[in-house]
Order: structure tokens, then sequence, then C-alpha cells
């Protein structure tokens, strides 16, 4: 059975290009425009009107990373996620240190208009439960 090489990780959304551009600042990831297009805005005029702004993508520019699709879906997030990212800022961290290497993402995470959850600590290790701007949850590990 062949192993399967490559993924990319879809949020359904309401406004694709608006949480693509949130998840480009938190990942350092890019948008680059479809190919034939020089921007996405020239690739959108191309789009009949009912097509406009119903999908965004970007991607890792080490293509290291999962390609993020992001579709516009008529329906609102009902319940949590079944699936989230954990974003990694706190790895090899602990105590004191993995804390403040937390707070410090989760304070400009907010700034972009991610909503800080809850923390989650105990002895051994903690997350800051986050969601991104349509309410998406996701972890800062």
């Amino acid at each position: 059975m062949p192993s399967i090489k490559q993924f990319q990780v879809t949020f359904d959304c309401a406004e694709p290009e608006r949480v693509a551009r949130f998840w480009c600042e938190v990942l350092g990831y890019v948008a680059p425009p479809p190919k034939g297009f020089a921007t996405w805005e020239e690739y959108q005029r191309s789009q009949p009107p009912e097509k406009q702004g119903s999908w965004f993508a970007c991607t890792d520019p080490t293509g290291a990373g999962p390609r993020l699709y992001f579709q516009r879906v008529p329906e609102g997030k009902v319940v949590k996620n079944r699936v989230h990212l954990d974003v990694r800022v706190g790895t090899g961290l602990v105590g004191a240190e993995r804390l403040a290497a937390l707070e410090a993402e989760c304070t400009r995470l907010v700034a972009l208009g991610a909503v800080r959850v809850e923390l989650l600590a105990d002895e051994y290790d903690s997350c800051i439960v986050m969601q991104d701007v349509e309410g998406n949850e996701f972890c800062l590990d």
C-alpha cells in the first residue's frame, strides 16, 4: 500500500480570505495567487460573481508544512472542532519558561483577532486553547 506524501488542511468558513490571512500571520505562511494570475484580486475579478471569494489558499514558504485551503460554506460553526491545529511554540520548554512563550504568542495572536479561551496547565504540561477569527479552536502548545 503506497504512503501519502502530501496533504492539505481544509477549513470551512464564511470569509476564506480573512481566515487564511490570519493563519498566514500565525504560521508565517504565504498566499501566492493561483497560477496564471499576478494577484488574488486579479483572480477574483476573473470569476463569476457567485464564485468570487469562495476559496483562498496559503502555503508554507519552506515547503515543510501542509497547504492550507479555506472554502466558503453556507452554514456557520455550531459545535467544537473535532480536529484542530496545535501551534507548537513551547516545544522543549518547561515550567515558567514554557508559560512565558505561550503567553507571548497568545498576546501576539489576540492582536491579530484570535480569542483566548483558557489556559490548561498542570505540573507536567500546559497549553492555551484559543479561537481564530471565525471561532475555530486551536491550541498554543
